[in-house]
């Protein structure tokens, strides 16, 4: 017999977060670390944990192992908060308001602004010389 889990898929920048929630004794491990070892800062965990917060849901319950890939920290963090949010939704609907009233379902389409001829980066100019 196969485990069931509700899977949601987050992105943000350049990373890509795959979180499977199921119920259990409150492990969270992403990629087959502890979450306390792969994201050390407290800001970037405590964002992590606010979906839970936000469906009034004890994370204490549930087993969360996350795959994450690309990016840096903070997109990596943000990418897994989109995930968790959307895997909880697929385990209940009615987690939908809660996680809307802190924007835990919006994906944030800022992306990197691509290089344009003639500049050395997408806005900045080379040095202008007068003469």
């Amino acid at each position: 017999m196969s485990v069931q889990y509700f899977e949601g898929i987050g992105r943000r920048k350049e990373a890509t977060a795959r979180v499977r929630l199921m119920s259990g004794s409150g492990k969270f491990i992403v990629n087959q670390k502890l979450v306390e070892e792969y994201f050390p800062r407290l800001g970037d965990r405590e964002a992590i944990l606010k979906a839970f917060e936000a469906t009034g849901q004890d994370g204490a319950t549930f087993d969360v192992t996350v795959l994450v890939n690309g990016g840096g920290v903070t997109g990596q963090t943000d990418a897994v908060t989109l995930g968790l949010a959307r895997a909880l939704v697929k385990m209940n609907a009615d987690f939908i308001p809660g996680l809307r009233k802190f924007g835990l379902l919006t994906r944030d389409p800022r992306i990197k602004e691509r290089k344009k001829p003639g500049l050395k980066r997408a806005r900045k100019a080379p040095t202008y010389t007068k003469r």
